[in-house]
């Protein structure tokens, strides 16, 4: 198992999260890739060293720290070029990763449908190829563990022209995929069945949401990115309407442009939807910031102009008082309880009542 060393480097800008919320959030990213949290630095700096990021001193305080502790991995809480990477590894002697490179294996690991598999696949090596500009970065360093899963794993020993036919062959891949799930909604228009995406920061309940609702098994994990493939799943509602709810992969602050790139097939089902379920967890501090993260990501993808509902999920683990709030705080909200069930009954009945105003 790898101990990781987890660093948050605050430029001291002004941002709605801080560096200690940042770094938790980080803390919960590695405890879902599966490493072992030995330590957590907060570094403070007014720019990025461009060899170490952090600066060839810290570099060495951090190895340091790494020897004394055993620790065979260091995450860092913002993205690396090539070069700062590979300084940073020969300087302290262990295993460097970054952000996108940590979200990535997280993504690799949870993909189960072939589509995907080689979205995973997509982002990794755009991520990967502006990395081979940098002096010294090679492809071998893709050996296997945390940050590596993919096309390291495969052994990939290619250049950039060789990477940019595989991105070719997987857009054109999943460009078809895509045209068979445009398929399928346009069979689902036709006998006018209408969808409700369930979207959210990652980890807020969707998937215990939609098994709730439609009373089926979707896999539930208190894991970020627990679930990449849209599920979907068929509920006849009160009015004997029948409705398509659609669970989608989670959104995240800063979501990497790779991954927004390489599943914007997948989130299609978001921009396709007749309706939005827009899922906040009322339990966690940064509730408000984590729905503008989402906001953002919508906005990202065109799907800002869809009817949206707000919902307050796990208001079992927070007092009345922190649920008006959050309301006042959030605009017009149903709030529920999917793992308890509770309030669902006037979450369903607002949504029979959208339905009709725009189908």
């Amino acid at each position: 198992m790898y101990r990781a060393l987890l660093i948050t480097v605050d430029f001291r800008k002004r941002e709605d999260w801080t560096a200690e919320e940042r770094s938790m959030e980080l803390s919960e990213l590695t405890g879902s890739a599966g490493a072992k949290i030995i330590k957590t630095m907060i570094v403070n700096r007014h720019a990025p060293c461009p060899s170490h990021f952090i600066g060839s001193g810290k570099a060495e305080e951090v190895a340091a720290i790494c020897a004394a502790e055993k620790i065979n991995l260091v995450i860092f809480n913002n993205d690396l070029t090539g070069t700062q990477q590979k300084n940073l590894e020969e300087s302290i002697g262990v295993k460097v990763i970054d952000r996108t490179q940590l979200i990535l294996d997280i993504f690799a690991r949870r993909a189960r449908s072939n589509e995907g598999k080689l979205q995973v696949e997509l982002a990794q090596l755009m991520y990967m190829m502006p990395r081979l500009t940098d002096k010294g970065t090679e492809l071998s360093r893709l050996g296997g563990g945390i940050g590596t899963r993919g096309p390291g794993e495969q052994k990939l020993e290619v250049d950039r022209r060789r990477i940019r036919d595989r991105i070719a062959r997987l857009k054109k891949e999943l460009e078809s995929l895509g045209s068979r799930r445009g398929m399928m909604r346009k069979r689902r228009d036709k006998f006018r069945i209408p969808s409700v995406a369930i979207v959210g920061y990652t980890n807020t309940g969707k998937s215990t949401l939609l098994n709730a609702i439609t009373g089926s098994s979707v896999a539930v994990r208190d894991k970020l990115f627990a679930t990449l493939d849209p599920t979907i799943r068929k509920l006849t509602m009160p009015n004997r309407r029948e409705i398509l709810f659609i669970d989608t992969v989670g959104f995240l602050k800063e979501l990497p442009h790779h991954l927004i790139e390489a599943f914007k097939a997948t989130l299609e089902e978001a921009v396709e939807a007749d309706l939005l379920l827009h899922l906040i967890d009322a339990s966690h501090p940064k509730a408000k910031e984590q729905a503008e993260a989402v906001y953002k990501v919508l906005g990202g993808i065109g799907a800002l102009d869809k009817p949206i509902i707000t919902v307050l999920n796990k208001i079992d683990r927070v007092s009345p008082e922190e649920v008006v709030r959050l309301k006042d705080l959030l605009g017009a909200a149903v709030a529920i309880s999917a793992l308890n069930k509770e309030g669902l009954g006037g979450l369903l009945e607002k949504i029979t009542r959208s339905i009709p105003i725009f189908t």
